[in-house]
């Protein structure tokens, strides 16, 4: 029986909006095992930002229980959640949101700067580049790599604390279609080597159908799954 990395049960996320309650989530049940790779998927207003918000750590639920690789979260502070996040949860935005100053090895690293991890954090984040086929862009900065390029630079930054999940927003959104296959590919490929939890929140049917199950959020609850 495969091992469960995210259990999330009866989660509930209401918003205080003046004088209106705006409910996000109404009572979702979800869990994702280890090693799969998952796309969440869901018209605007679904829930699936709060929901991937809480799954992130970004963030806690009104109610409902959320675990995380074993330890529940829903309940942390938030010094709490960002230790949690720091070290179980990497991120890979549309945008890319790297340091536009910095270089690629700036930009990997800094997660490793959060962690109690002190020696040997330049060649782990050179060797998270490499990993991405980066590995002669180490020196350069934003402004000088393609978007397809900025983008392996943010997957090698998700990926050098060795997280228990990955969360990557339309990350092939600001890629034209051939540049965000290779990135999608990219990304399949590391899940099979390293084995990392991808979950996928996109818009995109295309990016949807390479993963190995979609769930789809409507109204603040699971809607479909299908496999």
């Amino acid at each position: 029986m495969a091992e469960q990395v995210i259990t999330a049960e009866n989660l509930v996320k209401t918003y205080q909006m003046g004088d209106v309650e705006v409910n996000a989530l109404r009572g979702l049940t979800m869990s994702i095992d280890r090693g799969e790779v998952v796309a969440i998927v869901g018209p605007s207003g679904s829930g699936k930002s709060t929901l991937m918000n809480i799954l992130g750590c970004l963030d806690r639920p009104t109610s409902g229980s959320y675990m995380l690789d074993g330890e529940l979260v829903s309940h942390l502070n938030d010094d709490q959640l960002a230790d949690i996040r720091n070290r179980k949860v990497g991120f890979i935005f549309q945008s890319f949101n790297l340091l536009s100053r910095a270089t690629a090895l700036s930009n990997v690293e800094l997660p490793l700067r959060y962690s109690a991890r002190k020696e040997g954090r330049k060649e782990k984040a050179r060797q998270a580049l490499i990993a991405v086929g980066l590995e002669n862009r180490v020196s350069h900065r934003p402004y000088e790599l393609s978007g397809g390029q900025q983008q392996r630079v943010a997957i090698a930054r998700a990926l050098v604390n060795d997280p228990a999940i990955i969360m990557a927003d339309e990350p092939t959104g600001n890629l034209d279609s051939k540049v965000g296959q290779e990135i999608m590919d990219l990304l399949l490929s590391l899940n099979r080597q390293v084995g990392t939890t991808l979950i996928i929140v996109t818009h995109d049917p295309k990016v949807a159908a390479q993963t190995q199950r979609v769930i789809r959020i409507r109204d603040g609850m699971v809607d479909t799954e299908t496999a």
